[in-house]
């Protein structure tokens, strides 16, 4: 029987026909090994560890390592993955339930223990125990009811016991706050095992209270097909493979130590929250999702295709002139970014940096080119800072913003933001003029390019 396009499963027929699948048939421990795997073969094709010791589950990673995969899942050329992406943040489509689903054919009632039941692997040496890290989370606010819609890193703990690291601007931690302050706990989902619209739409920056399994219907063109969970008053993806269902407890904290974070460094957070499991469900045969923590392809990616989609749409909305905002890999997917203008009215430039730098806090060095340079292209990205680029009057240099705890070179949670503007001015390519490009004349170049392969 075909898989359901909404299914990992279905990426995952796709990703093999593509010749991007690698089949792992060699034993491998969930300890350590899995994460040395995905960590050597980092930007090659996604891995499915067939035989995991001690579980029965299979486990796949490096699945959206490369914006291609982004765009095999979404059946959309690669060219247009971050159009796509845009217009789905303001064409959003609602969610359907179902009465029945695959991620239910097998129900694991509490109490629990969460190690012996998921193959979920130990990362590095120094982190205290397996993480989830590709599980996305469900949950509603406690006051309006709204559907929230993201990814935090769950450690397990021991039996169904779990640990929730989530950072205090996150949208999870202010629902948590909300139930702490009416004195509950907050149910959540944890979905395992999703197709890439999930994923990615659970990383998108936009308002408390917009769902983000709207915006997985914009991007997948049609509505996100859900079904409702056994034991916690929630929602989630019809195809998922697994599904924790559990309660969050805000006045449990449970302290971390060191974990992995996104500049492949360790960092020590502190407390995170405590979570206990009230059931599992997944399908028959399931496969555990998970994706490679700290400075790895695949976990900078995720961000990278987010941030940027939503800044597009958040920018363009107020500045025409903003094509395409492009964070970069280098910056880890989070802290460098690259905005395209077309013919930007002076001034305009600096504004579209400081707007994007206010509304994502991990922007920390933006460029601003025109929309002639490829922001994915590191060398015209450089040209362009090279000729068309004034520090005295083009650089904006801002000491002691607000920065995010992940930054890896904050100081007391500030830090230093750049902005360069490398743009043209008016008059610049002109005949005569300061700039005016080199060139052949056009009716030779267009005869000579028209049979280039007869030279």
């Amino acid at each position: 029987m075909a898989e359901d396009p909404q299914s990992l499963r279905w990426f995952l027929k796709q990703l093999s026909a593509a010749g991007q699948l690698h089949e792992v048939s060699r034993r491998v421990d969930p300890r350590f090994e899995i994460s040395a795997l995905l960590g050597l073969r980092d930007s090659g094709p996604a891995q499915h560890f067939r035989d995991v010791a001690g579980s029965d589950i299979s486990v796949a990673g490096n699945l959206l390592n490369r914006r291609e995969r982004y765009a095999l899942g979404l059946g959309i050329p690669v060219t247009d993955l971050d159009a796509h992406c845009t217009r789905a943040v303001g064409a959003t489509i609602p969610p359907v339930i179902l009465d029945a689903a695959p991620v239910q054919e097998v129900v694991h009632p509490a109490p629990l223990d969460l190690r012996a039941l998921l193959p979920v692997p130990v990362w590095f040496e120094q982190e205290g125990g397996p993480y989830i890290t590709a599980g996305v989370i469900v949950a509603k606010d406690p006051e309006t009811g709204l559907r929230n819609v993201s990814i935090a890193r769950l450690r397990l703990e021991g039996g169904g016991r779990m640990m929730a690291g989530i950072a205090r601007n996150h949208h999870l931690y202010i629902l948590a706050d909300k139930a702490k302050a009416m004195g509950r706990k907050l149910e959540i989902a944890v979905a395992i095992g999703n197709h890439p619209a999930v994923l990615l739409a659970s990383q998108m920056y936009v308002k408390l209270g917009e769902d983000e399994f709207d915006i997985a219907g914009g991007l997948l063109g049609e509505p996100l097909r859900l079904v409702r969970c056994k034991t916690v008053d929630l929602e989630v993806p019809a195809r998922a493979e697994i599904v924790i269902e559990a309660l969050l407890d805000p006045e449990d904290l449970i302290e971390e130590g060191a974990v992995s974070e996104f500049p492949g460094f360790y960092v020590r957070y502190g407390p995170g929250i405590a979570v206990e499991a009230t059931a599992v469900t997944h399908r028959l045969a399931p496969i555990l999702q998970v994706v490679l923590p700290g400075y790895a392809s695949e976990h900078c990616l995720m961000g990278a295709v987010s941030i940027g989609a939503g800044l597009t749409a958040q920018l363009r909305a107020v500045i025409p002139a903003v094509r395409r905002v492009f964070v970069t890999p280098g910056g880890m997917g989070r802290l460098h970014a690259v905005i395209t203008m077309h013919r930007p009215r002076p001034g305009e430039g600096k504004r579209a940096v400081m707007l994007a730098m206010g509304l994502v806090n991990l922007l920390k060095h933006i460029t601003v080119v025109e929309n002639d340079i490829d922001p994915e292209d590191p060398v015209a990205v450089e040209w362009s800072v090279a000729a068309r680029f004034r520090g005295h009057e083009d650089m904006i240099v801002i000491e002691g913003a607000k920065a995010d705890r992940c930054d890896p070179v904050h100081d007391g949670m500030t830090v230093t933001k750049i902005g360069i503007v490398a743009t043209t001015r008016p008059g610049d390519g002109e005949a005569g003029g300061r700039s005016e490009f080199a060139r052949v004349p056009e009716v030779i170049l267009k005869r000579i390019a028209s049979d280039l392969e007869s030279y």
